[in-house]
């Protein structure tokens, strides 16, 4: 897989920018068929950063209604990433 595909986007909530600061970790959403080595190698290589440790899991799609319809929100992967200490991944460092 291209790197950049195992990677989907980052997760920025209001929990995981306390995660950022205070434990060092950073949340992405990743390909549902990727494993923890091939995520380890995709962040290293396109942010430059060393990985400490990562958390992977399975989310799954809410089920919603409208009206009569209902429907289902797909399911997905999420990846918490514990970077080493002193290094940084920013995303919006102007803002």
């Amino acid at each position: 897989m291209i790197d950049y595909g195992i990677i989907r986007r980052p997760l920025i909530t209001e929990k995981t920018s306390i995660q950022k600061e205070q434990s060092n970790q950073i949340t992405f959403e990743v390909d549902r068929g990727a494993n923890r080595i091939e995520i380890k190698r995709a962040i290293e290589k396109i942010f430059k950063v060393n990985v400490a440790h990562i958390r992977t899991m399975q989310v799954k799609g809410k089920t919603k209604q409208r009206g009569r319809v209902i429907g289902k929100r797909r399911d997905w992967k999420k990846a918490i990433i514990t970077l080493l200490p002193g290094e940084r991944i920013e995303f919006f460092e102007g803002v």
